[in-house]
C-alpha cells in the first residue's frame, strides 16, 4: 500500500477513512434564514452537531440570521431541483459556512461534471466525490492549511519532557484535542492530549507547575499568548535547540507538531495578543 503522508506525518488508512467521513459526512448541515427555508421547502432540524461537524463546517462562524438548519444526505441533496441546489449552496457561502469550495480549484482533479452539482461555481463535498481521489483531496486540504511538522529534524529530545517525542508528528483521533492539553501531555500528564482542555484546568496546571520566566532555547519554557484582558488563547512548549512543540488548533486535521520558535512566534502574531513565558518548576 502506498505510504500516505500529510505535513510530514504518516497517516494510517484508518485515519484517512475517518478524515473522509468528517469532510463528507453522510448528512451535513445547510444553514438558511427562515425566509429561505420557507421559500425552498425546508424545516429546521436542531440536532447537536458533532465536534467534527463543528470544525468541518465552522458552524460557530455562521451568520446569526441563518437560524434554520437542514441536515441533508447526498441522495436528498441530489433529489432537489437544480435551481434549489444552486441557491442552497450559494446561501452557504453567504452565511459563512465552511467547506463550500470552488469548482475552479477542484475540477482539474474531479472533472468538469463538478459544475453540474449546484451553480457551477461552488459545490459541497460528498463521499461520491472522494471515491477515487480520497487521498489526493484530503492531503491537499490538510497540506494547504498548516506548515509541515519538523519533528524528523530534532536530534536531541529532552528527558524533562517525557512524552514530547511520542506525540510530535501525530494527528489527533478527532476534533477537540487542543494546544493546552498538548502542552500538558508533553510534560507527562497522561491523557491530556486526547481531551478538549478548557482554559480553567490549563490555568490551574500552569499555576501549579510553572513560574514566570524561561529562555527560548531551553527545554520546558511554556509560551502563553493572552488577550490584553488576560484570556489565554494559545500555548506551546520549547524542547531546546530552538525548537518548540504545539498544536495549532482543536480541529481534526490539526497536527501535534514541531517548528522553530521563530516560526511559531511569527505564525501567532495577532493584534491584541501578548506573549508571556513560564518555565517548568
Amino acid at each position: 500500500m502506498t505510504r500516505v503522508r500529510a505535513l510530514g506525518i504518516d497517516v494510517p488508512p484508518s485515519l484517512l477513512d475517518k478524515w473522509a467521513g468528517w469532510l463528507a459526512p453522510d448528512q451535513q448541515p445547510f444553514f438558511l434564514t427562515p425566509e429561505q427555508a420557507q421559500a425552498w421547502g425546508f424545516e429546521n432540524d436542531d440536532r447537536e452537531p458533532s465536534r467534527e461537524d463543528r470544525d468541518t463546517f465552522q458552524t460557530y462562524a455562521v451568520d446569526s440570521t441563518a437560524t434554520v438548519i437542514a441536515w441533508l444526505s447526498e441522495p436528498q441533496f441530489a433529489a432537489l431541483d437544480k435551481p434549489i441546489r444552486a441557491q442552497l449552496v450559494r446561501a452557504q457561502v453567504r452565511h459563512g459556512r465552511n467547506s463550500v469550495p470552488t469548482v475552479r480549484k477542484w475540477q482539474g482533479l474531479l472533472g468538469p461534471e463538478l459544475k453540474a452539482q449546484a451553480d457551477g461555481h461552488r459545490f459541497v463535498w460528498w463521499k461520491s466525490l472522494l471515491a477515487e481521489h480520497k487521498a489526493e483531496v484530503l492531503l491537499k486540504i490538510v497540506n494547504e492549511e498548516y506548515d509541515a511538522s519538523r519533528h524528523t529534524e530534532v536530534t536531541n529530545w529532552p528527558a524533562s519532557l517525557p512524552r514530547v517525542k511520542e506525540l510530535a508528528g501525530t494527528f489527533p483521533d478527532g476534533s477537540g484535542p487542543n494546544c493546552f492539553g498538548t502542552v500538558m501531555a508533553a510534560t507527562g500528564v497522561e491523557g491530556a492530549e486526547s481531551v478538549w482542555m478548557q482554559r480553567e484546568p490549563f490555568e490551574e496546571w500552569l499555576a501549579a507547575h510553572t513560574v514566570r520566566g524561561g529562555r527560548d532555547n531551553d527545554p520546558g519554557t511554556v509560551f502563553v499568548w493572552r488577550t490584553h484582558e488576560g484570556l489565554v488563547q494559545h500555548a506551546a512548549i520549547t524542547i531546546g535547540d530552538g525548537w518548540i512543540f504545539h498544536k495549532p488548533s482543536q480541529v481534526w486535521w490539526g497536527p501535534r507538531k514541531i517548528r522553530t520558535v521563530a516560526e511559531v512566534r511569527r505564525s501567532m502574531r495577532t493584534v491584541g495578543w501578548r506573549l508571556e513565558r513560564h518555565k517548568l518548576s
